[in-house]
């Protein structure tokens, strides 16, 4: 894995890590019944000690910021015609219930690094059956390994999410990389200070100590992750058969289009309240040109690309992507987001395709790669 992408971007990312080095300071206080584990024993599983509850409207609200447009993450009877019995969640919902997760991973456990030297390189989603409208779902998480390039740690934190019948919807990863070492511009704290959202209140010691917060994690020793059950996968309903694919076949281009107010509105649904995204004076001194786009809401706006071809979303059953550039979003004007997608290969015994995709803004690549694995009717 290559370490120079990872250099170029990690200005990008110092505002971030300086709100959450504030926010760390409140959770720390409010949280003292969480283990703290080195981060050089991979291998440490843990659960998140509440559950999310998903609600129709977040779903409904994730669904316009990603601008996933199928009429079945909105309304229940388009639903039931793809067999659900409650609106289906977007491909990238997972992200809104493993961002608690993976704070509460930084905040407590791998604490021996500087929080302003994280940036995240890769996201994989490998979807088992969709998260739908009341769902409850449960969050269990482990640190799968951590590699050193010279003074950058990458780990990678895999996840797991299981719904109210105990069946595993999601199963997915997180790469991070950490750099060891490095100084940080002390003022970037007093900046984000007076621009950033804060979290929960300061609680007393003797306050924390009497209640146990729902995004406390529970330590679960060591092991894997729990395994997805094999059950039979539901039909697929997509536009594209199987059977009229070739290998090597284009997808028609589409195009998104993004202004600052889909970035505050992204900001807020998903929870990403970091500053780079809407204020320029965070973005300047983040050594960017202007505002720029989260990297997840390219994620998902290449995930409704990638439904809206499919014409069903829950046949995407694998979804990754390693991010490599950003959409810089003007005040006065929207950018342009294209893409592009072609068939790599085609597995007949499964009736799958594996889809390549590409992302650009004026000109500017935003993966360094992006994979999807779909089944076809």
């Amino acid at each position: 894995m290559p370490v120079a992408p990872v250099t170029f971007t990690w200005s990008m990312v110092r505002i971030a890590s300086s709100m959450a080095r504030i926010m760390s300071r409140e959770q720390t206080m409010a949280r003292p019944d969480i283990d703290v584990v080195p981060a050089t024993q991979a291998g440490r599983r843990f659960r998140v000690r509440d559950h999310y509850e998903v609600g129709r409207e977040k779903v409904r609200e994730f669904a316009r910021a990603v601008q996933n447009h199928h009429a079945a993450h909105q309304r229940e009877a388009d639903a039931r015609a793809l067999g659900y019995p409650g609106i289906i969640a977007p491909p990238t919902f997972a992200s809104v219930i493993g961002m608690t997760a993976t704070r509460a991973l930084l905040d407590s456990v791998l604490i021996q690094y500087d929080l302003s030297q994280f940036l995240q390189t890769d996201q994989v989603f490998e979807i088992y059956r969709p998260i739908l409208a009341g769902d409850r779902m449960r969050s269990e998480i482990v640190i799968e390994s951590i590699r050193q390039f010279g003074d950058n740690d990458f780990i990678v934190v895999r996840f797991a999410l299981s719904n109210q019948h105990g069946e595993v919807a999601i199963v997915g990863s997180t790469t991070i990389v950490a750099r060891r070492g490095a100084e940080v511009d002390a003022s970037l704290s007093d900046v984000v200070d007076n621009i950033m959202m804060h979290g929960r209140p300061l609680e007393s010691p003797a306050a924390a100590a009497d209640t146990a917060h729902d995004d406390a994690l529970v330590p679960l020793g060591v092991g894997p992750l729990v395994e997805p059950d094999g059950h039979e996968m539901t039909t697929v309903h997509t536009a594209p058969t199987f059977d009229e694919l070739t290998a090597g076949d284009r997808l028609p281009d589409g195009a998104f289009r993004l202004t600052r107010g889909d970035l505050a509105n992204y900001a807020g649904v998903s929870g990403d309240a970091n500053p780079i995204h809407f204020s320029d004076h965070a973005a300047q001194l983040a050594g960017l040109p202007t505002v720029v786009a989260h990297g997840m809401l390219t994620m998902g706006l290449a995930g409704g690309y990638l439904a809206a071809w499919l014409g069903d979303p829950t046949a995407i059953q694998k979804f990754s992507v390693r991010f490599s550039g950003f959409v810089p979003v003007a005040a006065d004007a929207a950018s342009t987001v294209d893409f592009s997608g072609r068939i790599k290969s085609l597995d007949p015994s499964a009736r799958t395709a594996t889809i390549l995709l590409g992302g650009t803004s004026e000109g500017r690549k935003l993966f360094g790669r992006a994979v999807a694995e779909v089944r076809l009717r």
